[in-house]
Parts: structure tokens; C-alpha cells; sequence
């Protein structure tokens, strides 16, 4: 039982993982879609009249990068559609203290949403699967049941440190799915560990990085902030947050400050075989 059905990374090309690195400007869709088209394009993972599941990271109402931005995440789900997508469900669950409908409603993304064409699931208001992960920290976690049945799943990250899990990108947008009441214990003890062990269950076949602005140090909520004013995309979720920490570090004051491989998520996730396990096996293609 998994949200997003494992396939083969597509984004791929002589044996490497592709990760784009696009300077941002003024048109935001217009830059997402560059990034896409570096690694190989929307069409690699969106076939005509698919159902996706688009999970961006609406952890609270701050304003981005502690979330998304809903202008960000608007011009991705009119993407979608333009290339094929028959319906785009935007799927979200905030930290547990919250209702997720108000967070959305606040930073305006049911709006953004629906202007677009997309859908919204609130996962803390629906039912939730026990599921089994395989893993050795996290054994088992609950999952929303209207995820579950997802094919295509689509990930928008922020870029930000986070004072307990050290970063928050690809890797931890995971939590977004679990049952809010589980994400207490997460956070006990083996933190890092347990959010490797839940991307056992959970495949997206395309992340989005909108690296505009992030933070060096605090978060999630509030933090430094710096503007790479850069967006990422790829299918690994082990390069792409990578490449997202050599960013982070390259700031003046970062709290991040170890070999990018030595973090125990990077570590952890490349142990259980989630993405790439080392520099060599992929490419930065910048645009």
C-alpha cells in the first residue's frame, strides 16, 4: 500500500539522474517549465486524461518559503493540464494544531486552486489507512485513504532549514501525509531515520523546487531568509534535496554546514535505495 504508483526515475539520460537548476526571473510558469523541459519534460510522467495528485507544503499560513506559493503552485497545476492532465487534485494536511482548510483559505491556494481547475483534499478531514513501510524506524504509518488510490504524483517543495529535521525539501514533504496525531512520535526520537523509512511508501514521479527564496537557518515556520531566486526539478529525491542543501550552505551563516551526504535523511534514503547514492550518479543541468 503506497501513495503513487514506484516507477523507473524517466528523467534519466546516459546513465544519470538529471536534476535542472533555472535561474528564475519574472515569469514564474515560464521558468517551471523550463526547469521541466531540461530534464526531459512534462510528458515523461503525464499521459493524456491522468488523475495527479499534486502535494505542495502547506505545514502552516507563513508566508513562502515557509509554504508554498499559491501563485507558484497555480501555474503548475495550469501546466499539468497543458500537457495532458485530465484532472489535478491539490492534497494537503498541516501540522497537527491546524485545519488544513483554513490554512489554504488563508494564503489563498483554494482560490489559486480553483481558478486553475484543480481539486482540494483535505486529508485531516477524511479517513486514514494503516499501512505497513518496510522500514526499520517508522514501521508503520496511516495514510489519507484519498491518496492512496493516486497514480501520478507531483511534488511542490519549498527550500528551507528546519530546527528539529535540520531541512525540509523533498524528502520531508512526505509528512504531509501522515495522520497528524503521528507526527508527534515522529519527532521523539530517529527523526531523520523515520522520514526516510516513510518515502518507502510514498513515490512521486516529478518534484518542483521553487528555490526563489529559502531559509539558511530556523524553520519551518520562520527562519533567515536568502533569495537564490532559482527553481529545481527532477525525479530523484535524493539529488534534487542535495543540490538544494549546496545551495542552502553557500549562504554566509547557514546552520547547514556538513558534507550534504552526511545528513542522516540523504544517508538513510540512499541506504534504502530511494534515489541516487552518490555525486557521480547525476548531472546538474543549468538553464
Amino acid at each position: 500500500m503506497a501513495i503513487g504508483k514506484f516507477k523507473i526515475n524517466p528523467y534519466v539520460k546516459d546513465g544519470k539522474v538529471l536534476v535542472s537548476k533555472v535561474s528564475d526571473a519574472a515569469n514564474v510558469k515560464e521558468n517551471i517549465l523550463k526547469a521541466v523541459n531540461l530534464i526531459g519534460g512534462f510528458s515523461k510522467v503525464i499521459e493524456r486524461g491522468d488523475e495527479v495528485l499534486l502535494k505542495p507544503n502547506f505545514n502552516t499560513a507563513d508566508p513562502p518559503p515557509a509554504s508554498s506559493d499559491p501563485e507558484f503552485v497555480k501555474a503548475v497545476i495550469e501546466l499539468l493540464f497543458e500537457h495532458g492532465a485530465g484532472k489535478v487534485v491539490v492534497g494537503e494536511s498541516s501540522m497537527f494544531s491546524l485545519h488544513t482548510r483554513n490554512v489554504l483559505k488563508e494564503t489563498g491556494m483554494i482560490s489559486k486552486a480553483e481558478e486553475a481547475g484543480a481539486e482540494l483534499v483535505f486529508f485531516d478531514e477524511g479517513k486514514w489507512v494503516k499501512a505497513s513501510t518496510g522500514g526499520k524506524y517508522l514501521k508503520t504509518v496511516s495514510l489519507p485513504e484519498t491518496a492512496l488510490n493516486a497514480t501520478k504524483l507531483v511534488y511542490v517543495c519549498s527550500m528551507k532549514t528546519h530546527k528539529f529535521a535540520k531541512f525540509t525539501l523533498s524528502l520531508k514533504l512526505a509528512v504531509g501525509f501522515m495522520k497528524p496525531s503521528e507526527r508527534m512520535l515522529l519527532h521523539m526520537r530517529h527523526l531523520e531515520e523515520k522520514i526516510a523509512d516513510l518515502n518507502l511508501v510514498v513515490h512521486p514521479n516529478l518534484i518542483i523546487m521553487d528555490g526563489r527564496k529559502c531559509f539558511i537557518n530556523g524553520g519551518p515556520a520562520c527562519g533567515e531568509l536568502r533569495e537564490p531566486n532559482v527553481i529545481l526539478a527532477s525525479g530523484d529525491r535524493i539529488a534534487i534535496d542535495v543540490e538544494a542543501l549546496k545551495i542552502i550552505q553557500g549562504y554566509e551563516g547557514s546552520s547547514l554546514n556538513e558534507d550534504p551526504w552526511s545528513y542522516t535523511q540523504i544517508r538513510r534514503a540512499a541506504e534504502l535505495g530511494l534515489g541516487v547514492k552518490n555525486e557521480q550518479e547525476y548531472v546538474v543541468i543549468s538553464g
